[in-house]
């Protein structure tokens, strides 16, 4: 029997109208936002005093790397102008300027003698360029995270991109013609999830895949920290990435896909963490949501630091983009400071001590 188009316009508008109403009383109630506490005290101390303490945290994390690394740089230039172009750099950073007009603001570093003499702009941009810097700079930033070692034990690790001033030629399938598109950089981070501190992190360009360096995250994050669990999404799913936290001692909370079976073809600790992800889905989400603290680790860099790289060649930009890092881990533990009074002495790790 078919219906007549009037009688049809009327079930029609009917059926909109309930979905309306039903819209309608889903917007009218009351959504509750949850709320975290802050240490307001400790949050404005750690505001107010980081600048200073930023540069006396930032030498003194360099002056032990020259102790422990000095025979590494015998060679080109003096090892005292190496040291005061780690701060320069990870300074031009932490300003967001260009090396021109951070030039000023090195001033100010020079008068403290935090430095000994003030570079030239195209010296600042040289150095950027430095291999060597790029083993200097990963040193420092594992290390800088060592004073929290107390405090994490949950890690996430996740990638991220930072756009570059640079364009790079592509063939764009859906139109058929050549085209451009801008290059990016990426950075692959194991970071903590209590207090966003980097771990470890590695720089790649920005069209590499996430998985491969799963692996070297999560063992440089296992010399220096007791990992209890490692959280990560689809992106890494794989055996081997499993396999790897489960000899570090942790518990890995890796996203599986819907095609994903139980086969365990040789990982144990695959079948075990599909049947816990199909058997117990609400306790598995909970840990596996830990690792959207990595996008505050994100946040937090490209809010304070920008979301674009000043440099132009590979190596400069892969350092530039560790130097971010390093200047974010030293704001963390400026926050910690005053937080949960950590104490720190780089010169002598027995002596990193944390009181609740």
């Amino acid at each position: 029997m078919r219906i007549p188009q009037k009688y049809y316009q009327r079930i029609k508008r009917g059926i909109r109208g309930e979905k309306q109403s039903e819209l309608k009383q889903f917007m009218e109630e009351p959504t509750i936002k949850k709320k975290y506490k802050q240490q307001w005290s400790s949050y404005n101390l750690a505001q107010t005093q980081e600048l200073v303490m930023f540069q006396d945290m930032l030498v003194e994390l360099v002056d032990s790397f020259i102790t422990v690394n000095k025979p590494l740089w015998k060679r080109g230039n003096p090892f005292a102008d190496f040291k005061d172009m780690i701060f320069c750099c990870v300074m031009r950073v932490y300003f967001e300027k260009s090396c021109r007009r951070s030039t000023s603001y090195l001033t100010l570093a020079k008068g403290k003698n935090y430095i000994n003499k003030i570079p030239h702009f195209n010296t600042l941009i040289k150095y950027y360029r430095n291999p060597h810097m790029t083993q200097a700079l990963k040193y420092l930033i594992e290390k800088s995270g060592l004073p929290l070692k107390e405090l994490e034990q949950d890690f996430t690790v996740d990638s991220s991109g930072w756009a570059t001033t640079l364009y790079g030629r592509w063939f764009d399938v859906r139109i058929g013609k050549g085209n451009r598109r801008r290059l990016f950089m990426k950075a692959h981070v194991c970071s903590g999830v209590k207090t966003n501190v980097i771990s470890s992190v590695e720089v790649s360009g920005g069209y590499f895949n996430d998985s491969p360096f799963f692996e070297g995250l999560v063992k440089a994050t296992r010399k220096n920290f007791d990992m209890r669990e490692v959280s990560a999404d689809a992106a890494y799913l794989s055996r081997h990435n499993m396999n790897v936290v489960s000899e570090a001692g942790a518990v890995p909370y890796i996203m599986f896909k819907k095609s994903t079976t139980g086969r365990s073809k040789g990982s144990l600790i695959w079948h075990r963490m599909f049947r816990y992800y199909e058997e117990h889905r609400e306790e598995f989400l909970q840990h596996y949501h830990k690792r959207s603290n990595a996008e505050s680790v994100f946040n937090m860099i490209k809010r304070k630091m920008g979301t674009h790289l000043y440099s132009r060649t590979y190596n400069a930009q892969v350092n530039e983009l560790l130097c971010k890092c390093l200047a974010h881990n030293i704001c963390v533990l400026i926050s910690e400071i005053f937080e949960n009074q950590v104490f720190l002495d780089f010169e002598d790790q027995e002596k990193l001590i944390i009181h609740h």
